[in-house]
């Protein structure tokens, strides 16, 4: 047995792995850190609560894209590694996504089967010597750089422990490309699709159209540069949709279901349907102040600077008997100061 310093020919070789990656499982070798992370066969991994992975990458002085698909199901529980669970509860999950120390975008899951996607870029300064890049899940509650404003709003309206049960399904490591996708107008659905916003996850990847908003809240996250939302300002255009008839006995449903789309109809002629903006706060630094909105009829229409440094958080009014949604986004290159 021959040895150099304090290795020896037994010793492991760790390949890191080399961009484009596509990692899709928690027995590659890549994989180097887990915390409160149980590795998986056909994902990279689900975590017991708020926890990271740290995987060795050939950044070779490189700035890379990261992107991180996570989701939610019915394993996603409290005390689901030990056999010892918790039931969900109906509450929202509101996620951190942190990497290299630096909160990059959050997440809003809602119900048991539902996705979501992250994004974000990190420049060769923040990549170690020796590769290792850290994608973490934490919270919202749980540690800094989160104002207290912020926490004590979602107190009562998100899931404790919402890391609890979340698959971290797929990371790709990729050059940041040249030119990348850009438009003046997204709908919705594919707002959350390309990640500026998260309203309670993907559930049809394909969806267009109106994302409904049914906690009544949403964020709007960092996105990459040169794509929609980057710079700027955001146009957020609301509407509200009509609750659907309640499970209740058959003989009542029609009527019901009748009667609400009347009392919408007769909101949208009074303009009281329109949704209202109650607080928008940045993540980091709490309230930004009186929200820029315009209603007309069914419509509100909420003007928000492109976030930089941290995702904001747009709290809804609840109306009775509708649903609020985001129609579409828009974008101008106003300045935003």
């Amino acid at each position: 047995m021959s040895s150099v310093g304090s290795a020896t020919d037994l010793d492991q070789v760790i390949l890191p792995a080399i961009p484009p990656a596509h990692l899709l499982s928690g027995q590659i070798a890549a994989l180097q850190v887990t915390d409160r992370l149980h590795r998986g066969s056909q994902i990279i991994g689900r975590f017991e609560t708020s926890g990271l992975a740290g995987f060795k990458i050939a950044a070779q002085g490189r700035a890379l894209r990261v992107r991180v698909s996570l989701s939610v199901d019915e394993h996603s529980v409290s005390g689901w590694h030990t056999g010892v669970t918790e039931p969900a509860g109906p509450l929202p999950r509101l996620i951190q996504i942190r990497s290299q120390g630096r909160l990059r975008q959050c997440v809003l899951l809602r119900g048991r089967r539902s996705h979501a996607r992250v994004a974000f870029d990190l420049s060769a300064e923040e990549i170690p010597d020796d590769g290792l890049i850290c994608v973490e899940a934490l919270d919202i509650m749980e540690g800094d750089g989160v104002s207290p404003e912020v926490r004590e709003l979602l107190a009562d309206r998100v899931l404790p422990d919402g890391v609890a049960g979340l698959r971290l399904d797929k990371v790709v490591f990729e050059e940041p490309p040249k030119a990348d996708f850009d438009t003046d107008r997204l709908d919705g659905c594919r707002c959350e699709l390309y990640s500026l916003i998260s309203a309670g996850g993907l559930v049809n990847l394909s969806r267009q159209g109106p994302r409904q908003l049914r906690s009544n809240l949403f964020l709007v996250n960092p996105v990459l540069p040169h794509t929609f939302g980057s710079s700027g300002r955001l146009t957020l255009r609301l509407g509200t949709k009509a609750e659907p008839a309640a499970v209740i006995p058959a003989t009542w449903g029609r009527i019901a279901g009748e009667l609400r789309w009347l009392r919408h109809a007769t909101r949208k002629l009074v303009r009281a349907a329109a949704p209202h903006v109650e607080q928008v706060l940045s993540v980091r630094d709490g309230d930004l102040g009186v929200p820029e909105q315009r209603s007309q009829g069914n419509f509100t229409e909420l003007e928000v600077p492109s976030p930089a440094g941290s995702p904001l958080l747009v709290l809804l009014a609840p109306v009775r008997g509708v649903v609020p949604t985001l129609e579409y986004g828009t974008v101008s290159d106003r300045p935003t100061g």
